[in-house]
C-alpha cells in the first residue's frame, strides 16, 4: 500500500511513520504549517522524513490558519496547563484543521497515485477535537471516494483510531520510533514544558507504556497531579 502519512513531527505522527515504514510503502511524509506557536514540530517532521528516506513537503496555511481564529495554538490565547480531560483544554481546538489537512493530503495522494493517506488520530483525542474521532474519518473518506471517484482510490488509513496513546508508544517502540526526536509540546519553548495537555498525556503515555520517556521536560512531575485533578 503505497501511503503518504501527514507528520506533524509530534510522538503520535512519527510513529505511524515508521509504522507504515515497516509494514507497507511510506512514499513521503507531508506536514502543515497554520500558523500554530510550536510550528517547530515540522523541523521534526522533516527529520523524521529524512531518516526513513522518503520526501518532505511542508504545506503553508499560515494564510488560512490565521483565520481560524479563537484557538490558543493559533491566537494570543494561553495553553492552559492540565490534562485533556479537562473543559478547559478545547480552547486548543483549532477548527476544521483536521478537515482541511486531509482534504490537502488526499489532492497530493491522488496525484501522486498513492494508495492511501495515514494520519494518527488516537482514541485520546475524542474528547477535545471532533475531526479527530471514528465518526469523522468514516464520512470524511467516504466523502473523499466521492470527491475522486473515476480519478483515484484512495483510503484514509487510521490504525490508531480506537487506541489510546498509550498503545502508540508500545507500538512506536516496536518499530524503533526516535522518541526523542519527536515535539508534542504546544508552548513552543526551548523544551517540552510537562504542564500543557500534550505533554502531560505524553508523559502519561510512556509510563502507561512502560516505556522509558526521554524526553526533558522543564517540570517533569506536573503529570501526576494533573492526572489527580482530571
Amino acid at each position: 500500500m503505497k501511503t503518504i502519512v501527514i507528520c506533524s513531527g509530534g510522538l503520535d505522527s512519527v510513529s505511524l511513520a515508521h509504522k507504515v515504514a515497516a509494514e507497507h510503502e511510506l512514499i513521503g511524509l507531508i506536514s502543515f504549517d497554520y500558523g500554530q506557536r510550536h510550528s517547530k514540530e515540522t523541523e521534526f517532521a522533516a527529520r523524521c522524513a529524512k531518516r526513513l528516506g522518503v520526501p518532505f513537503d511542508l504545506i503553508d496555511m499560515r494564510h488560512i490558519g490565521a483565520h481560524l481564529s479563537g484557538s490558543a495554538l493559533t491566537d494570543d490565547v494561553d495553553v492552559p496547563d492540565g490534562h485533556y480531560a479537562e473543559e478547559t483544554m478545547k480552547v486548543t481546538v483549532v477548527p476544521n484543521r483536521n478537515a482541511i489537512m486531509l482534504a490537502i493530503a488526499f489532492g497530493v495522494a491522488a496525484a501522486k497515485q498513492a494508495d492511501a493517506v495515514a494520519t494518527a488520530v488516537h482514541g485520546g483525542d475524542h474528547f477535545i477535537y471532533p475531526d479527530c474521532r471514528p465518526e469523522f474519518t468514516k464520512a470524511f473518506e467516504a466523502m473523499q471516494a466521492r470527491a475522486l471517484d473515476g480519478y483515484a482510490n484512495v483510503r484514509l488509513y487510521t490504525p490508531f483510531v480506537h487506541i489510546p496513546k498509550s498503545a502508540i508508544v508500545t507500538e512506536g517502540a516496536k518499530y524503533n520510533t526516535h522518541f526523542a526526536d519527536t515535539w508534542s509540546c504546544y508552548k513552543g519553548g526551548a523544551e517540552h514544558c510537562g504542564r500543557c495537555g500534550t505533554c502531560v498525556e505524553r508523559r502519561e503515555a510512556f509510563h502507561l507504556a512502560g516505556v522509558t520517556d526521554p524526553t526533558v521536560y522543564s517540570d517533569p512531575d506536573f503529570w501526576k497531579s494533573a492526572l489527580e485533578d482530571a
